[in-house]
């Protein structure tokens, strides 16, 4: 079992001191016994669930996939009840630099719990990253799903005009995407040019007249981590186009990357103009 190493202090938990070369099951799952994990990153519980059914024995309250997941619940991602991860008795606890805070990550380390921390920024590097964790837990061979998925994100661009976009994540206060994201390439794969991606910060808080002084083609408005919907969000953009984009797709990197190419391209050639 590969253990990750938290490395430099931060806002959540930092960049690993190291890289790492019931439910629904997918086509392919494998049983695998022994091995108890606890995820507190969504998209992994996902993959985990779906392809080593039986190993996950907890998730946060934000592991929403597969909608039949029936595992103890252990808190939130941001402030999970550690002294329940405990409880659970896992071999390994699964982290995300983004998704969960340095504290908890130390914690857990420093009670012996062993953790393993994923830090994907492209998509590449997620495909890389979920098919190494899902071999060193024992599947035997790559699962139907992440075959899809790398051959739905090695196909060509459908598109070769790219349109200018600033990106929120999140409203009161505005956050957006900026450089070295997994999301941000995701977009970058489907013709989107974030305008923040040449910003020091990694989620700059531009106010909105900088926002609409940068006069984007498109306004892209994923529905998580701040549910954007077409009453909240597109009226601050007035006369823009606003594409309502599934957070799911844009930003887990699990199953959901077999499908989220058709997904995001559909939506992001559907935008909406407020008045």
């Amino acid at each position: 079992m590969t253990i990750i190493p938290v490395g430099s202090p931060g806002g959540a938990v930092d960049r690993p001191m190291a890289s790492h070369p019931g439910p629904t099951v997918a086509p392919g799952a494998e049983e695998v016994d022994g091995v108890r994990v606890v995820s507190l990153v969504p998209s992994l519980t996902e993959a985990v669930a779906v392809t080593l059914p039986g190993l996950l024995v907890g998730a946060t309250d934000w592991c929403t996939h597969p909608a039949d997941l029936d595992v103890p619940r252990v808190g939130g991602s941001k402030f999970p009840d550690l002294d329940r991860i405990r409880a659970l008795r896992p071999d390994l606890v699964l982290l995300n630099i983004e998704e969960n805070r340095r504290e908890d990550a130390a914690a857990l380390a420093a009670a012996g719990v062993p953790i393993r921390v994923t830090y994907p920024r492209t998509v590449d590097g997620a495909l890389t990253e979920l098919a190494d964790l899902l071999r060193d837990l024992g599947t035997p061979a790559e699962p139907d799903w992440l075959a899809t998925a790398r051959q739905a994100w090695t196909a060509p661009a459908g598109t070769t005009v790219a349109r200018r976009a600033v990106v929120p994540v999140w409203r009161r206060p505005w956050v957006v995407l900026g450089a070295d994201t997994f999301a941000g390439d995701v977009l970058r794969r489907l013709g989107v040019y974030n305008l923040y991606a040449e910003q020091p910060e990694r989620y700059p808080r531009p106010n909105l007249d900088q926002m609409l002084m940068a006069e984007p083609d498109l306004v892209v408005l994923p529905d998580e981590p701040y549910r954007f919907t077409g009453d909240d969000g597109p009226e601050a953009f007035a006369g823009m186009p606003c594409a309502l984009v599934s957070g799911r797709h844009l930003t887990w990197y699990g199953p959901s990357l077999a499908e989220a190419r058709g997904v995001l391209t559909a939506q992001l050639a559907d935008p909406i103009v407020a008045g």
